[in-house]
């Protein structure tokens, strides 16, 4: 699984990298701007940025500014902390992932299109609650885990 993840998240960044190399280099350098390739380039830009939302989920390494950790000095404080943070997670993803499931809801029954080459917008609005949805297992997995070394005193 982390090797897979790791190619896929490769390949688009590649893509967009190439996509963003090609577009400076048509448009400033030749003076040549290719058309759509804007349109093209959303599609792997919205992948990877929540692709690798969900990778930083998956990880636990998500930027976290938690300045109560400073005056919490047992580890079993830590971890009730991080209890309560999962708990807080994944309520206010739960109910993104309510309002995401609305939007790919309504984007599949008005099937939108991009404006100049009428690609289907569906396939990248499907990202995000495919992404939300992503990100509340993998917040519910470190739940269990932070619960699990509460009760059991060992950290995994």
């Amino acid at each position: 699984m982390n090797r897979f993840v790791s190619i896929l998240l490769t390949g688009l960044i590649c893509v967009v990298a190439a996509g963003q190399f090609v577009q400076v280099i048509t448009r400033y350098v030749l003076e040549l701007p290719v058309m759509g390739l804007e349109e093209t380039m959303i599609y792997p830009t919205v992948w990877l940025y929540i692709l690798g939302s969900a990778n930083a989920s998956r990880e636990n390494s998500h930027i976290r500014a938690n300045v109560l950790e400073i005056f919490i000095k047992t580890e079993k404080g830590h971890t009730l902390l991080a209890i309560v943070g999962e708990v807080i997670s994944l309520a206010v993803g739960i109910w993104l992932l309510t309002w995401a499931w609305d939007f790919t809801r309504y984007a599949w029954r008005v099937w939108r299109e991009s404006p100049t080459l009428y690609f289907p917008t569906f396939y990248f609005d499907v990202a995000l609650v495919i992404g939300l949805a992503l990100m509340m297992v993998f917040t519910a997995g470190h739940l269990v885990a932070h619960i699990r070394t509460l009760r059991t005193g060992v950290a995994r």
